[in-house]
């Protein structure tokens, strides 16, 4: 509770004033008559009515103090904080391809770019987050939606070997595109991960990148994959597991031409640290618009003060007139 004159209660300085006053009047005190003795009145008991004689005055002051208060004007204070997000939608187009098993990532390039995405998603608050995933073919892995915990479920859950080997990056994008077709969302991000060259798929690339464009769609690409060679896993006719090194190849003009083709950048990532970065900068790159409303309510309580000097003042009229009648 604050007060909206807060000078006034100043003038609560009078009621102790007041007070001093009355007692002084009533040591000094009022008429007197004359009386030859007190002997018949010194034994005299004393009764209720006695002890409540300054009752009357008391309930005076106490109503000009809630009269004072009153003036003041107090009133109780709450403050309201609303906000409003507009999220962003994005689709994360992750490759499954064989070659994301290359272990020039940590443990290897897949696993890498899932727990590197599901950290993004935990910092991604009033977003919409779908997942696919592409080989030889895509497919949704999760829809868009803004239940993080479903995301990194579905996201963790991911793994090569699942669908035809091969890189359509043309049809990982259109999933993508076509997952973000009806999305009202102002703002609609697909972030594409691979580490490959296309050598798959119905849909080429530039065509997908175009129907991107005319949606309205930002597409980031990152490649994955250190420069020169990485070891990639084999399996042998007895079914043992050996490594061997290969030539990575990626495709980096192709994924720079979509990314500026829709408004996008394209990144290359060589290490977990820098696919890491790269989130973190997509991340400041694509932020959600939070809109945050101050108010402040007040509520007058200056009535039930008044309500309260009249009752004081109504009780004090009744004791004064009927039970503490005073002989003038």
């Amino acid at each position: 509770m604050n007060f909206a004159n807060p000078n006034i209660l100043w003038l609560l300085a009078v009621i102790p004033l007041l007070a001093a006053y009355y007692i002084w009047q009533s040591r000094k005190g009022g008429a007197a008559i004359v009386i030859s003795t007190l002997a018949g009145a010194a034994g005299a008991p004393r009764t209720l009515r006695y002890w409540l004689r300054h009752v009357p005055v008391a309930l005076r002051l106490a109503a000009l103090a809630a009269l004072i208060v009153a003036l003041a004007r107090p009133r109780d204070v709450s403050h309201n904080v609303e906000s409003s997000t507009e999220g962003i939608d994005i689709v994360l187009a992750i490759d499954i391809s064989g070659s994301m098993l290359a272990r020039d990532f940590k443990p290897d390039r897949i696993t890498a770019a899932k727990q590197i995405a599901g950290e993004f998603v935990a910092d991604r608050f009033g977003d919409r987050i779908g997942v696919v995933a592409f080989a030889g073919e895509a497919f949704t892995q999760c829809p868009l939606t803004s239940d993080q915990n479903t995301v990194q479920t579905l996201l963790s859950r991911l793994r090569s070997g699942v669908i035809d080997d091969g890189t359509a990056i043309g049809n990982g994008l259109a999933t993508s595109i076509n997952r973000l077709r009806e999305s009202g969302s102002k703002s609609k991000v697909v972030i594409l991960l691979t580490d490959g060259v296309n050598n798959a798929g119905q849909i080429s690339p530039a065509m997908a990148s175009k129907i991107a464009y005319d949606q309205g769609i930002k597409v980031y690409t990152v490649g994955v994959g250190k420069r020169g060679k990485a070891p990639y896993p084999m399996i042998d006719m007895f079914g043992n597991q050996s490594f061997a090194m290969a030539d990575v190849e990626i495709d980096e003009e192709l994924l720079r031409s979509i990314a500026a083709e829709t408004g996008g950048e394209y990144f290359r990532a060589e290490n977990n640290d820098a696919l890491k970065s790269i989130y973190d900068h997509i991340d400041t790159l694509e932020k959600s618009k939070v809109e945050v409303v101050h108010s402040t309510l007040y509520t007058e309580l200056f009535g039930r003060w008044i309500v309260l000097a009249l009752l004081l003042l109504a009780v004090e009229l009744f004791l004064s007139n009927f039970i503490l009648r005073r002989i003038p």
